[in-house]
């Protein structure tokens, strides 16, 4: 009994993770059962696929249970509400009944963001009101406090909110298909057993890629197969993924990143910035690793998840680096967000609401009261400057590089805050869409311009170095000389009429590469350092961590420190020149190692596979690292 009780029963402490044995022999098991009823015989393959779901279903719900517990009940909720008000959307459609559509439609999105608000952003709203309005109130838990009526008394605690693992993908997949079903995308689904599986399959349900319901829902009803091919390249993921988890985001996490951003003031300007490169290749690796485990598993039991990542390290531009990194997010802001607000199409009320509300919070927690000033004076003019202009009929191309500035600037902020309640997290969503739209207006200019302007800032920056002295400036001035010799060489060259050939391109895209993946990594400083934190306490610990971080690697460096830490982290480094090189590599040389593994005779890939999980089984920690975007 205390066997099955250590099995069945939830323990926060041993959650299922990819990454450990108990989940592999779990979905041995589930693997084995699936295998049963995919090959038993029925004279009805519909039924035989039907309860293939609805199995598939159970196994995804108690994956969750032994991953968050009682959690599940929210789950089930939002599968059961969604469904239900998606049928009442499409008939109400069907009746010519718009308003009362639109009602059901907001009411379904209320609901699930309104559980997303309070499970994520309970702490963070709670702090906001106090600093704005000097009040006191504290967070309450009603649902620990509902619970503890049905459970002997105080077994829950009300003082203290937990977020339910997963919750940001899963109520992001059910506002998709609501919203899908109210634009006409998607027919609802009329069992709501197979709407239960879509939203809860097991692989991609506590950290992605969300699924939209028109990629997935129409894999429940088709035959299943798994080709000899298809075998090994799921395989051939799994692997994939648990190496890049276990050898080498685990390995730079605990042998040097998490040091560092524990303290930074302990080390040296240059082992920080070298600990925020290699943290860069952290979150890719482990990120992306979780959803290769994800896909191959998947294919294994016949369902085929989207692409989440396309070697996003190797963009030239930071909005060519979003639409690599996390692709699927991506996709759902751009429908549901960005284009709603109007993308370049126009500014509407959302525009003006959105943005008038992050520069009146930056300007009350500030007290920069002059940001709501200069904010709001802009705003005045591109509404006057639309209004004028619209009656025109036809946009020009500067209307729509303005509408879509203000639309994706709006769409990184609120992306930052989907990942985290914490300030960092919204100011590293801000800069990453400040980096947008520098980066566009700046491929407009013409080369006279570019040069006039980076001389300007460059210069600026070290005028404020030698007024100020602060460690930010400089750092920030030595980006800016790095980019001004770049643009300044660029410059004489076309000045020179010199023609573009292979070479002065290779090197024109290494230089772009380069920057983009320097302006990346700077951004996730503000990431690192608000995650994995006490939403209590966040706030205030990851702006502390970000500081003096900025003030270790702006400040003064010590050179003998370099070759030191060369040596004594020379495994570290290696390590993350390892991955940057093979990330770096050709996509067409990967394609063809991995058609390669699934081509292999079965002996050969078994003993392949059992070289693999030793050779990858030697880096595994004493404390299991568990995946970074859990916490999301």
């Amino acid at each position: 009994m205390d066997f099955l009780r250590h099995i069945l029963a939830f323990n926060s402490e041993s959650p299922l993770l990819f990454t450990q044995f108990y989940f592999w022999a779990f979905f041995a098991l589930v693997f084995a059962l699936f295998a049963l009823i995919m090959s038993g015989k029925s004279a009805d393959g519909k039924s035989r696929l039907h309860l293939r779901n609805v199995y598939l279903l159970f196994v995804s719900w108690f994956f969750y249970y032994k991953t968050s517990g009682l959690f599940l009940l929210i789950l089930a909720f939002v599968t059961l509400s969604d469904w239900i008000i998606a049928g009442r959307i499409k008939a109400a459609i069907s009746r010519q009944q718009s308003a009362f559509s639109k009602f059901l439609l907001a009411l379904s999105v209320t609901i699930d963001l309104g559980l997303l608000a309070y499970f994520k952003y309970a702490y963070f709203f709670t702090n906001m009101v106090n600093d704005l309005f000097g009040t006191g109130f504290q967070v309450f838990d009603i649902f620990a406090y509902i619970g503890n009526g049905f459970a002997e008394a105080g077994r829950f605690s009300v003082d203290t909110i937990v977020l339910p693992v997963g919750i940001s993908f899963y109520i992001f997949q059910v506002i998709s298909y609501t919203a899908d079903v109210y634009r006409g995308r998607i027919q609802p689904e009329k069992n709501i057993l197979d709407f239960g599986f879509y939203v809860s399959f097991f692989p991609q349900l506590v950290a992605g890629p969300i699924v939209r319901a028109e990629e997935f829902i129409p894999q429940l009803y088709k035959p299943y197969r798994l080709s000899r091919r298809v075998f090994g390249v799921a395989v051939f993921w799994i692997l994939n993924g648990l190496a890049k988890k276990i050898i080498m985001s685990d390995y730079l996490a605990v042998n040097l990143i998490d040091r560092v951003f524990d303290n930074p003031l302990l080390f040296s300007g240059f082992e920080n910035l070298f600990a925020l490169f290699a943290y860069s290749l952290q979150v890719y690796a482990d990120f992306s690793g979780y959803t290769d485990i994800a896909i191959g598993v998947a294919m294994l039991m016949g369902f085929y998840l989207p692409m989440n990542f396309n070697s996003p390290y190797k963009s030239q531009s930071p909005q060519e680096f979003w639409r690599r990194w996390h692709m699927s997010l991506g996709r759902w802001l751009k429908t549901y967000l960005y284009i709603p607000l109007g993308g370049n199409r126009k500014i509407g009320l959302g525009t003006y609401f959105w943005l008038s509300l992050i520069a009146f919070v930056s300007a009350a927690l500030t007290g920069w009261w002059w940001i709501l000033l200069i904010v709001g004076t802009g705003l005045a003019c591109v509404f006057i400057w639309d209004k004028i202009t619209n009656h025109q009929g036809q946009l020009t191309s500067r209307q729509k590089l303005i509408y879509a500035n203000l639309n994706s600037f709006i769409t990184q902020v609120l992306g930052g805050l989907w990942h985290g309640a914490s300030w960092n997290f919204i100011i590293w969503g801000g800069i990453n869409g400040i980096g947008m739209i520098v980066e566009k207006i700046w491929r407009g200019m013409n080369w006279h311009v570019r040069m006039v302007c980076m001389s300007l800032l460059t210069g600026g920056l070290w005028l404020a170095v030698y007024y100020t002295n602060l460690p930010a400036w400089r750092l920030f001035a030595v980006w800016a000389s790095a980019l001004w010799i770049g643009t300044t060489i660029r410059y004489v060259y076309h000045l020179c009429k010199g023609a573009d050939n292979r070479t002065t391109n290779g090197l024109s895209t290494a230089w772009a590469v380069i920057q983009t993946f320097t302006f990346i990594t700077f951004t996730r400083l503000f990431f690192r350092s608000s995650s994995n934190l006490d939403p209590a306490t966040a706030n205030e610990v990851a702006w502390a961590t970000a500081k003096n971080m900025v003030n270790q690697i702006g400040g003064a460096w010590s050179n003998a420190i370099i070759p030191d830490f060369l040596w004594e982290y020379r495994w570290v480094v290696a390590m993350f020149v390892a991955g940057m090189v093979i990330h770096w590599l050709p996509t067409n040389w990967k394609r063809r190692y991995r058609l390669a593994f699934s081509a292999m005779p079965l002996w050969l890939m078994v003993i392949a596979v059992c070289i693999a999980i030793v050779v990858i089984y030697q880096f595994v920690t004493a404390d299991m690292q568990p995946f970074i975007y859990f916490q999301f």
